[in-house]
């Protein structure tokens, strides 16, 4: 099943367990069960440590559960968990065969103290590069705390539960029974979800920190790179996001980042978050900024959080990036992960053998179109202006697919659907004027992105698009507070430029705070 290469890997990490690993198969005789057997035979000969017993009952077949002899652990994969799932799979067999996690320390102590059951399936798709997120987090859980299991599932396999429970978006996530979420999720994330005072002991515990150097709001590309440049100074540093990676986490494929020949989006997030932690940086991670306010008497700026906690800077530097922009057509929010959807190489597998439709006719919705073309039944795709945007070698390649059509000079007027899932999408003529329906089950959005500066308006001078307008040195419209990445008027929306700029925008700051004379606080005074 492992090629030669991959089993030597594997049993170099195995070899960091220090307990025993057993693992219960549940299999029938159909191919994917012979296929996990065949995974599971090369896992069990990676190490000594591993025993397997292929007598399991459970009613997923095929799938397995890891566990250890004198713990009470429940992690299990209902599938063959290859492809970005592989991962999740190593980590699991380490950490049931008792290698410590890498999980921040009071993360680990809030998940060991939750006090409930919690019975958790997660559905992935093998092609979903937010999954493994979710997965790993969750099977970490089950390890941590013995009320805590966990199934992860392969959507594409279990065809039939996708539907019954009428998923349309991986990953999703059920708790007893119930959904609990979907999308990407960190074990920070899901851990402030089920302890209800965690929010308002992190909002204490950030209220009470000392005012920044550099305050860095975003932790894409750009606030990464603003963070160590400003942290490389000496200078007091800190980091506000959303979410560390920011839109990269959404990127499959990242071909052109120069002197990585290729990688992907989430690796490349996890290197950056490293990168930046090697350096004396306050990261405060699932922190939304909420208000700006300049500098007052006191020559700090203010930053106020959702959570209710404000931080305080001598600079700012904003890098809050961009998301998906919306068409914002009647039944676009009603059905929203419901068929209409974002990611194509996330969501893409669960509508194998069904009709979709792409929005957008540049590179990103061609390259979508070309990807949904080999897993769906049919692809229309739907472009606003007279002729399609993206490069002509991939229009030669959209164009010699037998199953999509490609429709121009149309303007998507709504998504249909039945209450419960997508069923149509009705499109207008732009030349003719006629309205015409296309009945399907999937509607991709992939129309560009939006900037995250809303809350900025009336306090950051913003374009008529919404970028922050700045100048060659990344300085916004306020003193004090630089501005990078693609939340910008810079052009271009690319990683490599983003970080360019993300150290513009620190150095700028550095060489202000530097030129602006200090202002004595009454803290300063009483000292």
């Amino acid at each position: 099943m492992l090629e030669d290469a991959l089993k030597t890997q594997l049993k170099g990490y195995l070899e960091r367990a220090v307990r025993p690993i057993h693992i219960v198969a549940s299999v029938d005789d159909g191919e994917k069960s012979r296929e996990l057997l065949a995974l599971l035979a090369d896992i069990g000969e990676a190490s000594d440590r591993i025993t397997i017993d292929t007598a399991g009952t459970d009613a997923r077949k095929p799938s397995f559960a890891l566990t250890s002899p004198g713990h009470d652990f429940d992690v299990r994969f209902a599938g063959l968990p290859m492809g970005h799932e592989f991962t999740s799979l190593v980590l699991a067999l380490l950490q049931v065969g008792g290698h410590p996690s890498k999980a921040a320390k009071d993360t680990i102590e809030q998940v060991v103290a939750l006090d409930g059951d919690y019975s958790f399936e997660t559905y992935y798709s093998l092609s979903c590069q937010n999954c493994p997120d979710v997965v790993q987090a969750l099977n970490l859980a089950a390890v941590l705390n013995p009320r805590i299991r966990h199934t992860a599932i392969d959507g594409a396999l279990f065809q039939a539960e996708v539907e019954a429970r009428e998923i349309m978006s991986v990953p999703t996530v059920f708790l007893n029974g119930q959904k609990f979420d979907q999308g990407r999720m960190t074990l920070e994330q899901i851990v402030a979800k089920l302890d209800t005072g965690a929010a308002k002991r992190e909002a204490a515990k950030i209220a009470a920190k000392k005012p920044f150097d550099v305050l860095v709001i975003g932790g894409g590309p750009a606030g990464a790179a603003a963070a160590i440049y400003a942290a490389r100074k000496g200078i007091r540093t800190g980091v506000a996001s959303e979410r560390f990676g920011g839109q990269v986490l959404d990127t499959m494929a990242i071909e052109n980042f120069i002197s990585v020949k290729e990688t992907e989006g989430p690796k490349m997030a996890a290197a950056l978050e490293q990168h930046v932690r090697e350096y004396d940086v306050d990261i405060m991670d699932l922190q939304r900024a909420t208000q700006l306010v300049p500098s007052g008497d006191e020559g700090l700026i203010e930053i106020q959080l959702e959570n209710g906690a404000s931080l305080k800077s001598k600079t700012v530097v904003l890098s809050t990036g961009a998301r998906w922009r919306q068409m914002g057509v009647p039944g676009e929010d009603q059905y929203r992960n419901k068929g209409v959807a974002y990611c194509p190489h996330c969501d893409g597998p669960l509508f194998k053998g069904k009709r979709v439709a792409v929005i957008g006719g540049g590179n990103s919705g061609v390259e979508a179109a070309i990807d949904l073309a080999g897993i769906v039944a049919h692809v229309t795709l739907i472009e606003f202006d007279a002729q399609l945007r993206a490069d002509e070698v991939l229009q030669r390649k959209l164009r010699s697919l037998p199953n999509v059509r490609i429709v121009t000079s149309a303007q998507t007027t709504e998504v249909l659907g039945d209450g419960a899932k997508v069923n149509a999408l009705v499109y207008r003529d732009r030349v003719g004027g006629d309205s015409h329906r296309v009945e399907l089950e999937g509607v991709f959005v992939q129309i560009g992105l939006l900037p995250n500066t809303e809350w900025l308006k009336g306090v950051v001078a913003l374009s008529p698009r919404g970028e922050i307008i700045v100048d060659d040195r990344g300085q916004t419209s306020v003193p004090g507070v630089f501005a990078a990445g693609d939340a910008t008027t810079v052009p271009y929306k690319q990683i490599v430029i983003a970080m360019g700029q993300g150290a513009t925008a620190a150095l700028s700051a550095f060489d202000h705070l530097i030129r602006v004379p200090v202002v004595e606080t009454a803290e300063a005074e009483a000292a």
